[in-house]
């Protein structure tokens, strides 16, 4: 009791009357430090460590936009024939020229020509096969050169509303590293086999032509005997037959 009685009978430790002041100070350049090293947000870190900016600072629409509409061709009919292997490349080629030329080719040469035996037919079978063809890869040469044409330029063009609203917009550096990465690697080789495809059918049409032109007619032996004759319309030995009065006189004088 009497050491409790004395310690509540000492002074209480009194602080500097400068002593808040102080600790104010102290309290708010801690509060400044503390903002000052604050972490960067989800936002400004994912484009510091994308080092582009985001796709919605993009004005082109998504569907106008070269990889998308790379993405779009690379799945679509029959453009992503081009991009299969080779050997599937080439027989979805061959079925398609063969269904054409027998359900469209076939019937019309045989009409055209009056026998399926008559060389003339199978060429004209063969010539609509290829010509079908050439069409379908044509078609797929000019969508992959508009994309790769699109992605290997600097600039995009793309219509906000219409097509009486086009705008120009030209690719961050990011960007068009990106797209010309993807028309080099991925679109060069497709256009480099389309072309070949063409020349080969080409050169095959051609042939076909040659063949069809130079092909032997059965051989009209009235030229040989030198009489006049028309196909199918009038010669010289039936009009004799009918009118022989016609021609009295004319074997003496030859």
């Amino acid at each position: 009791m009497a050491a409790s009685l004395f310690l509540s009978l000492l002074p209480a430790h009194k602080l500097p009357s400068n002593s808040t002041p102080v600790l104010t100070r102290m309290t708010a350049n801690k509060k400044q430090k503390s903002k000052s090293i604050c972490p960067i947000s989800a936002s400004s870190s994912s484009s510091f460590r994308n080092g582009s900016p985001s796709e919605t600072d993009c004005p082109v629409p998504l569907d106008q936009q070269p990889v998308n509409e790379y993405q779009s061709l690379s799945t679509s009919l029959p453009f992503s024939w081009a991009t299969a292997d080779l050997r599937l490349y080439s027989s979805r080629l061959a079925l398609t020229g063969a269904s054409f030329a027998l359900i469209v080719g076939l019937p019309v040469s045989a009409f055209g020509t009056g026998s399926l035996s008559d060389p003339r037919c199978a060429l004209g079978v063969v010539s609509a096969g290829l010509l079908a063809v050439t069409l379908a890869v044509l078609r797929m040469y000019l969508g992959w050169a508009y994309i790769g044409n699109r992605l290997l330029s600097a600039t995009v063009e793309y219509e906000e509303t219409g097509w009486y609203d086009g705008q120009i917009w030209v690719k961050t550096p990011e960007v068009l590293a990106r797209d010309r990465l993807l028309g080099s690697f991925s679109v060069k080789p497709v256009l480099s086999r389309v072309k070949l495809t063409l020349i080969g059918l080409a050169i095959s049409l051609v042939a076909c032509a040659f063949l069809f032109i130079n092909i032997e007619n059965p051989r009209d032996t009235s030229k040989d005997s030198g009489e006049r004759a028309v196909a199918g319309a009038y010669s010289d030995e039936s009009a004799r037959s009918f009118e022989p009065d016609a021609f009295c006189g004319e074997p003496d004088l030859s």
